[in-house]
């Protein structure tokens, strides 16, 4: 594996990454957690710091440091716009993380909708884009679900069966979380246009390697969170144009009710937002261009290409390990995030990570919120999957440690050695 170091040189930038010096059990800590939240570099720190140390101070007052946290705000809200293609800042609302946004938002659709509309859902999604919607049941709002197959991917028949006049909603995500499946969002955005349905896009887990355009998908709602691409806990929503401000959102008269404020409650946490700027412009300085949308695009392209090519190495290297099952899809087309989920004969996901921990090497068990595929899939009661995923910090020489220490594990050599 070769990466063109004029492009990127992931040993030199690794040491951006304060945590990565960490040793436990004698060896460097491997990240290979990244799908539950990635490490954070030394400028998305700084920029957290440098808020606290010079300009804490509450927004729209007449005195300099609230004049600069207005700033700071306006200024993320940008350099967000350019992340995902938005015509604006005025496009980007913040919240604490997805899951609280996208409760706040559900209920102000909730507000306009009436008893008989539909709202269309996936069994492949992550819990915080359906128990949002699943709970507007309760005022007569009819949610339907789409199946998921065996395989891991999303039945679009039944999508397009299931899609009617009714339907005032579609959300789905972008990328499974659970088995790293890319999701076909321009045929569902097809479909939702032909009904006159509004679209959600749940992009937490497609954002920290692929370039998103908003505008080009088509979509009304995307939503992702900073702590996925190398920032601190900070969730963003895109809103088409306009369409914010059509929603009888659940605010307090103080609140600021144009857009992208409407949706936002409370004070915000400055410092954190601070650092979502910071984390946009490092994903930037890996790519090239005239514009900061431009270098931001070249660089979730040459930083995908790169996690594929480790992920796949993964994913092959799994695949010869005797005892080892992965699930989801393979990764013979680019459309497959760097997410490898698998179980292993004779080992539940929590004995499996507990082992990987023995060799320095993060890894998850569970479910992780996609409480409904692994159900469907029936492996719930099994203790869900172990998963693995890539960050741009992850090495080649990682994945050999992870391979071997999972192969040490289906032998029995691991656990004989941990006794």
């Amino acid at each position: 594996m070769k990466i063109d170091p004029k492009y990127l040189d992931i040993p030199e930038r690794r040491k951006e990454f304060p945590s990565l010096a960490r040793k436990h059990m004698g060896l460097p800590l491997a990240f290979f957690d990244g799908p539950g939240g990635t490490q954070v570099p030394q400028s998305v720190i700084d920029a957290i710091v440098s808020y606290y140390c010079t300009c804490n101070s509450n927004t729209h007052g007449f005195f300099v440091t609230t004049n600069e946290s207005d700033r700071i705000l306006e200024e993320t809200r940008e350099a967000a716009a350019a992340f995902l293609g938005a015509t604006s800042g005025k496009n980007i609302s913040f919240g604490h993380n997805m899951t609280t946004l996208n409760f706040t938002l559900s209920r102000a659709i909730g507000k306009a909708l009436v008893p008989g509309d539909e709202i269309l859902i996936t069994q492949l999604d992550h819990e915080a884009n359906r128990g949002p919607w699943l709970a507007l049941r309760d005022g007569g709002i009819v949610v339907r679900e789409v199946r998921l197959l065996p395989g891991g991917t999303l039945d679009y028949e039944d999508f397009r069966e299931k899609i009617g006049e009714n339907t005032r909603l579609v959300a789905m995500g972008f990328s499974s979380n659970a088995f790293g499946t890319i999701n076909d969002v321009e045929k569902v955005r097809g479909l939702t246009h032909k009904a006159g349905a509004w679209l959600l896009v749940d992009a937490v887990h497609y954002a920290p390697h692929f370039p998103i355009d908003v505008n080009a998908l088509g979509v009304d709602f995307l939503l992702c969170s900073a702590y996925k691409f190398y920032g601190p806990h900070i969730g963003l929503l895109y809103s088409r144009e306009g369409l914010l401000d059509s929603l009888p959102a659940f605010t307090l008269r103080t609140q600021e009710q144009q857009a992208p404020y409407r949706i936002e409650t409370g004070t915000l946490n400055h410092a954190a937002i601070a650092g979502v700027k910071a984390a946009i412009e490092f994903i930037a300085s890996f790519g090239s261009g005239g514009t900061f949308r431009e270098k931001i695009v070249s660089a979730m392209e040459r930083l995908g290409e790169y996690e594929h090519i480790l992920g796949k190495e993964i994913y092959e290297g799994l695949k010869r390990i005797d005892g080892v099952t992965i699930v989801g899809t393979s990764f013979d087309t680019s459309r497959r995030a760097p997410t490898v989920s698998f179980t292993m004969d004779g080992f539940d996901p929590i004995e499996v990570c507990k082992l990987l921990d023995k060799r320095g090497i993060c890894a998850w068990d569970g479910n992780f919120y996609a409480i409904r595929p692994i159900e469907v899939l029936g492996l719930l009661e099994k203790g869900g999957v172990t998963r693995v995923g890539v960050s741009l910090y992850n090495t080649g020489e990682e994945i050999k440690r992870l391979l071997e220490a999972v192969a040490d594990i289906s032998s029995g050599a691991l656990s004989q050695a941990c006794k």
